[in-house]
């Protein structure tokens, strides 16, 4: 078939921004609902260029699952979506495997056609029981409920921001065929700052950056990072689920553009033996009336006495919470303070081994930064976690500064399993359901690290593992 027979949406880039723009606009604000479904439904209705409309959804591990649903039979059966979530780990036993999918058409994004293919557009779902309540598994819900919440009732909103790093290696698939070929090949070793305009990786950052901006990201700086190969792709803060919602569009859109590319765009936190590991440092703030609640030019390092007990709620609570902050037995090896890690459980304005750094800010930008995120970790549940740890974690006298997070998972699921808090942020039903996930792929793995990455703790990461690589044990 010639492609003169087709005619399928495609978009230059100012326009996707526009729209993409527009439409986050419109979901900060708080526009309501039915008004934006109206207007989505409309557009679909009225746009015969558009083939499909891809459905995403995060799985209790934080990985991305997308169904691709015809535009006519969507808009058609949009409030009676069905799949089967015995397929999702984390999510409903084979016994009772059917889950509902509700359009969250808020979150509505239109695609760079050169990287995502024309014709379509794509927007997140919320997991729902059968008889329609939210899904327990689904966090995205959770954290979605948690922020209306906090708005409802007094007007607080609470913003992230997401500092991503990830490495960028030769050849497809690279982490689903490490098992065989025990290696990863990096395109470039520049390091921090350092990359030919023309090299692989700055190809790479360049596009990655353009889609980013296209989707109304909000881009701030990008750059080569310290170790081989190794990315980051700043953008601005924005409200919590939307941050959360960009941070798996960011990897989308890194992993797609690799693949594109004959590479591999990889979120492992420590891929390699003997540099730095890449982390996902998340930038905190809440804000009422248009003021910002950690603000405070008279206090300690900017930040207010509200901003301050936030902080001391993390740090005593960051051994409970350590296995939703770093969920991959890869994740330890990155808490090695010989490589920068952030592994004391302090806070500092300046010792980026602390696990909360207070970056210097303003009326405008006064913020904490929790370094010690892995970019593996489930954003939503980091999040979420964070804010509850943050706003309501129990507070056992002043935090001690000579703490250190586990340099293991074993330590960090014992935490978590014996951990009151925990339960009562994520119900004890999904605590234990996560902590089974977490304990399948440790038991998977070497227990002790080593200094080398073996193969099994990339074959059984959450995020690389599929039904092949998993039966081979």
């Amino acid at each position: 078939m010639t492609s003169q027979l087709r005619d399928f949406l495609e978009l230059p880039y100012d326009q996707l921004e526009e729209l993409n723009l527009e439409a986050k606009a419109q979901r900060l604000a708080r526009t309501p609902l039915d008004t934006i479904r109206e207007d989505r439904m409309r557009y679909l209705t009225d746009e015969k260029r558009i083939k499909a409309v891809t459905v995403c959804f995060p799985n209790l591990e934080g990985r991305l699952h997308t169904l691709d649903y015809d535009k006519k039979f969507l808009l058609e059966s949009a409030d009676n979506l069905t799949f089967d979530g015995s397929s999702i780990r984390g999510f409903s036993q084979q016994s009772e495997s059917d889950l509902r999918l509700a359009i969250d058409w808020s979150a509505f994004y239109w695609l760079p056609s050169d990287i995502f293919g024309p014709g379509k557009v794509l927007v997140f779902g919320d997991v729902l029981e059968r008889d329609g309540a939210p899904y327990s598994a689904d966090i995205r819900s959770q954290l979605k409920a948690y922020t209306t919440e906090l708005f409802n009732r007094d007007g607080t909103i609470c913003n992230a921001a997401n500092e991503i790093e990830g490495f960028l290696f030769r050849g497809r698939d690279a982490e689903q065929r490490y098992n065989e070929t025990g290696q990863f090949e990096v395109v470039n070793t520049g390091g921090y700052y350092s990359s030919l305009p023309g090299d692989p990786l700055r190809l790479f950052i360049d596009a990655a950056a353009e889609a980013q901006r296209a989707m109304g990201f909000g881009n701030e700086k990008d750059h080569p990072e310290v170790a081989p190969s190794q990315f980051e792709m700043n953008y601005s803060y924005s409200e919590a689920t939307v941050a959360a919602d960009q941070v798996l569009l960011y990897k989308l859109i890194c992993r797609q553009l690799a693949h594109k590319l004959d590479m591999t765009a990889c979120f492992l936190p420590k891929p390699l033996t003997g540099v730095n590991g890449s982390g996902m440092h998340t930038n905190i703030s809440l804000a009422r009336n248009g003021a910002n609640l950690f603000y405070d030019a008279k206090g300690r390092e900017g930040l207010s006495s509200f901003g301050w007990d936030f902080v001391n709620r993390i740090l005593a609570n960051a051994l409970d919470i350590c296995l939703v902050l770093n969920p991959s037995v890869n994740s330890y090896r990155r808490l090695d303070p010989h490589f920068e890690a952030p592994n004391q459980i302090k806070a500092s304005a300046i010792d980026r081994g602390s696990m909360v750094r207070i970056p210097l800010g303003n009326s405008r930008s006064a913020r904490i930064e929790v370094r010690s995120i892995a970019p593996d970790a489930n954003p939503y549940m980091a999040i979420y976690t964070i804010l509850r740890t943050g706003l309501e974690g129990p507070l056992s006298g002043q935090p001690d500064s000579h703490r250190f997070l586990p340099d293991n998972i074993y330590d960090a699921l014992q935490s978590f399993q014996e951990s009151q808090f925990a339960a009562q942020v994520l119900g004890e039903s999904v605590q234990q359901r996560y902590a089974d996930l977490k304990a399948a792929a440790a038991d998977r793995s070497p227990r002790k690290l080593g200094t080398l990455i073996k193969r099994a703790e990339v074959q059984f990461h959450h995020e690389v593992t599929n039904q092949f690589l998993w039966s081979q044990f």
